[in-house]
């Protein structure tokens, strides 16, 4: 069996214990797409908390080292992205931009906000990754600019396959600092959830759509 990375395991715990990432199969949460879902995830919270904060900072910074050495650029997904790559940043000494998700429809009508040049290697910073789509406009946009994009770091990822099947074809090597499946076993084991709920968390995974459906 695949061992939990340690490091994964602690950021689970921070995000239940500040209820940044909220779970309640029985009582479920409506997305923005009117399906019902039992989790909710609100990462901008781990800023108010600064152990927490410099946790996932100083993760961020292990791993883009580890794994892509020092880049050029530091850019971040608006808007949840956008602070948490901009700490990370400044303690690589690196400069920063931030990439929304369309075009403003006004002024210069900018989708990168900053300096980026062609051929400049590039990590982007998201806060949470869900089917991918969003995330991957920004790796679009950046590559439009002529950017070399090294990869994505996020927080955290529900581990949808279809996730998974958007950053393979968009050839862009995904990172998270914890992750769905290590989320509720930390969960069922710190007691936050129950063995039901743990099951009707798997099954949601397995199929959002039919899950939704049936509350």
């Amino acid at each position: 069996m695949k061992q939990t990375d340690p490091n994964s395991d602690i950021l689970a715990g921070f995000l239940l214990q500040i209820k940044a990432i909220k779970l309640s199969p029985s009582s479920p949460f409506t997305w923005a797409s009117g399906l019902k879902s039992p989790i909710y995830c609100d990462n901008r919270i781990t800023l108010s908390y600064p152990t927490i904060r410099t946790h996932i900072r100083m993760e961020f910074v292990r791993l883009i080292t580890e794994q892509f050495g020092k880049p050029d650029l530091i850019a971040g997904v608006a808007t949840g992205g956008i602070a948490q790559g901009a700490l990370v940043a400044q303690e690589l000494g690196l400069p920063f931009a931030y990439v929304r998700p369309e075009k403003k429809g006004h002024g210069l009508e900018n989708q990168i906000e900053g300096v980026v040049n062609p051929g400049q290697t590039v990590v982007v910073i998201e806060d949470l990754i869900s089917t991918g789509g969003s995330s991957l406009k920004a790796v679009k946009a950046l590559r439009e600019a002529g950017a070399n994009v090294k990869g994505m770091l996020a927080i955290f990822t529900y581990n949808l396959s279809k996730a998974r099947d958007n950053f393979k074809n968009d050839d862009c090597p995904l990172i998270t600092l914890t992750n769905f499946d290590t989320l509720i076993t930390k969960a069922l084991n710190d007691n936050y959830i129950n063995e039901e709920d743990y099951a009707s968390l798997i099954d949601w995974k397995k199929d959002s759509q039919a899950w939704s459906e049936n509350e």
